[in-house]
This record gives C-alpha cells, structure tokens and sequence, in this order.
C-alpha cells in the first residue's frame, strides 16, 4: 500500500522566538515524507489546549523532550502500518489515545506536529499541494491579508497595551497586489518612525517595536500617517486592523481594564465606548479580542455597537474550539472566528472549526503565532477552506515572509482559476440580518 505509513520521527527545533519546538516526520511505503513543525503563542487564551513542556534545565525548561518521547513511544506505534490519507481517522486516533480533554498527557504540540506531518506526507505521495490535498477541486480562494505593522502588547514585552496594529490592502485586486501594498504601508510607517525619532527595532512577528508611546492611540496616528506616507488612502486603500489582546490587561477581580500606558482603569461599558470613538476616528475594518476571555457581556455589547460595521474577531474567546464558538453565535457575540491550529490540536478539528464557523455566517481568519517557523501549512489551510482571510504577522522576518511568499506561489499556480475576495469580503457580515 503506497500511503501506508512505515515511519514516524520527531525532533526538537527552533521557532522563531528561540523557544523549542516540535517537528514530526511521517514517511510512507512509497517514499513520500511529510513534516510538520507546531508553533506557539504568547498571547494564549486559558481555553487552549496543552502546549507540553519539559519545565527542566534545557532552554530553560521550555524544551520539549517530553512530547517527543511522547511521538516515539505512543503515537509512532499506533500509526506504523495505517494509510496516511485518512486524516480524520488518525486525528481521531491520537484524539482517544491521549484521553484528556484539552490534550494534555500526550501534549498537543505532539499531536499537531503528527497531524501536519500526516497530511504533507499523503499530499506528496498524491503529488498534489498540500491545498488540493484538504480541499479537493474547490479550493480556490486566495486569502486577503491581514499584516502587522505595529507590535505592541506580549509581542513587544507589554510597551502598550494593544498588542497589534494592522494593515489589511483593501482596494487591491490580487493577493500579490495586496502584499505590495502592504510593504508600501509599511516603508510609509518606517519612514514616520524615523522622522518623529522613534527606534526602528521590531517586535516578535516583525511589526515596529512601540518605543516612547504616550498612549495606546498613538499607534493608530502612526500607522494612519504611515499609510498616507505610502499613497495610499486610509479606508478605501487600506484599511486598519487591532488586536486589542483584552484578556491580557483586564483585572478579572475588579472587572476593569487597566490601561497602564494611560494609567486608567475602565469599565467594560467604558472600554467599548473608547473602542468605538477609536472606531469612528480611524480607518478601522477589524478589531479582535476587543474584550476579555471572561467578558462575555463585553463582547456582546462590543458586537451590538459595532458589528453591522466592522469585523469583530474572537480569538481567546473562542479558541478554535466548536463549542465556544456555538456560544458565541447563541449569545450574538462576535461576528468572526480566529483560527489557530495548535489552539485545538489537529489539522481536522481545525478544518472542522473553519468550516463550522463558516456555516453559522461569521467569518474565519486563519492566524500564525507569535513563534513561528518556515512551515507554510496555514497558507495551504487558508486555499483548502476558502476561508478567505489569513493573519501571519508582518512582513518583516523569514518565518513571516515564508508564508506570504507561499501564498504568491500559490496564486500563479491556482491562475485563471484562484479568486481573490479583496474587501469585497466584509461585506457579508454587513448584509447579516
């Protein structure tokens, strides 16, 4: 049997923060391999599964022996001898074989590396990309990008509050266009930086390191004056994206968030308030993670206010887990979903959050990590869903610009056939009723 599985290795390498991670290996009868290498967050929701982690002397305890042990002498032997091409199955199997609810024993960083590395291996042996492979003959749409321009928050050792400040190429008419636009945005930005003084260091997903900012709003004057700099205008060119990372400054015992940078306290009904001036004032067409994880009432009220307007994402709230995102939908929380493939721990409980969300009318938007790696799955994950959107960082760093060249890549080989939703996107949470 040409897909049948003969062996199953896993190593420890390096993401892009330094930190270990995993990378599996699959190997089929015919001579295919696949890899898969798991990235990881810093901004992670308490709703996440398991990262596992060896807490010894090695990297500082963040090694990852344990799941690689995990691989060699659990996963391995029940995988050896089965066809690769039953991704769902296998996923299932190491699902049951790990008998913990968020993936704890086995680890999902395991789990997932063995997942991707599963479905590269049977894509190769197919000799089809790893997009046709998930998504058959109707996968297609190329993603619109969403690209950090300004890191701020855990990605920038808390220098402000809000964590990311986005560009997403609006009025561009194909994903390579779109791309450029972006650089454009962000040589503008760069260039903003430089004449007000501010230092040109970058944080963790390559966006500008916010030095020296008076208030959180600074970031979006910059990054407003950044995309005037390029040519471009703010709302019909570009348009901006916040990921406010709520959970990581709200006081769960007060109820409040602690805007340390302005040295206040909000209520959640003032919190959005402050959301919303931000909203009327700036080009702004996404904001996720607008509230707390525990603030359901928050996200509701944000979503009432503003989402037949923009794009309101949840991301800790949701963590690519279905029955949070049910939740959602029956408390009218949110209008879109951030899709996080270690956040749930297999390549099919990712396409079925993908396509879940899809099918309740929100939106999904594939997301990196913070520490990531050259493995381009996501972009390939993006086409095989038609999803239609895709979050990776910056444009700066090689492990960023991996998938952006990817998706490139994959436009010239899609051709005539590949469409690209442009803003055009939104509008179908606009239309919602």
């Amino acid at each position: 049997m040409d897909y049948e599985i003969t062996k199953v290795k896993a190593r420890q390498v390096l993401d892009s923060r330094a930190n270990p991670t995993v990378e599996a290996e699959v190997t089929l009868r015919c001579g295919a391999v696949g890899r898969g290498i798991v990235p990881s967050g810093a901004s992670t929701g308490a709703y996440e599964v398991l990262e596992l982690r060896d807490n010894g002397q090695e990297y500082g305890g963040k090694s990852v022996r344990k799941a690689i042990k995990n691989i060699e002498e659990e996963i391995a032997p029940m995988l050896l001898g089965q066809d690769a091409t039953r991704q769902a199955a296998l996923d299932s199997q190491m699902i049951a074989l790990d008998g913990t609810p968020n993936k704890s024993r086995l680890g999902a960083n395991g789990i997932l590396g063995c997942s991707m590395a599963i479905a590269h291996a049977a894509a190769n042996a197919k000799k089809e990309p790893l997009y046709r492979y998930l998504g058959g003959c109707n996968a297609k749409v190329l993603p619109l990008p969403m690209i950090q321009i300004i890191g701020g928050g855990a990605h920038a050792v808390n220098s402000i509050d809000i964590q990311d400040f986005l560009a997403i190429p609006l009025s561009a008419q194909s994903f390579e266009a779109g791309i450029e636009m972006i650089v454009n945005v962000y040589n503008g930005t760069k260039g903003v930086f430089a004449r007000r003084g501010k230092p040109l260091s970058i944080a963790d997903e390559g966006g500008f390191w916010p030095t020296d900012f008076s208030c959180n709003e600074e970031g979006l004057e910059l990054l407003t004056e950044g995309i005037r700099e390029a040519g471009y205008l703010p709302g019909r060119d570009i348009g901006i994206a916040l990921d406010i990372a709520a959970s990581e400054f709200y006081d769960s015992e007060k109820k409040v968030y602690q805007l340390k940078l302005e040295g206040k306290e909000l209520t959640t009904p003032e919190f959005v308030d402050l959301l919303c001036r931000w909203e009327e004032k700036y080009a702004i067409v996404s904001m996720e993670d607008c509230c707390s994880e525990y603030d359901w009432e928050g996200h509701q009220l944000v979503t009432e206010k503003l989402g037949r307007k923009i794009q309101i994402i949840g991301d800790d709230l949701f963590t690519t887990n279905m029955k949070r995102i049910k939740t959602g939908a029956e408390k009218k929380a949110c209008n879109s979903v951030l899709i996080k493939m270690n956040q749930i721990g297999t390549i099919t409980e990712t396409m079925d959050a993908i396509e879940y969300t899809k099918n309740i009318g929100y939106l999904p938007v594939i997301s990196a990590r913070s520490g990531e790696t050259e493995d381009a799955t996501i972009v390939h994950l993006a086409i095989a869903t038609n999803a239609g959107q895709l979050k990776v960082g910056s444009v700066a760093r090689s492990e960023r610009a991996a998938k952006w060249n990817e998706g490139i890549r994959m436009e010239e080989q899609l051709g005539e056939m590949g469409i690209y939703p442009s803003a055009d996107i939104f509008n179908r949470l606009r239309d919602r009723r």
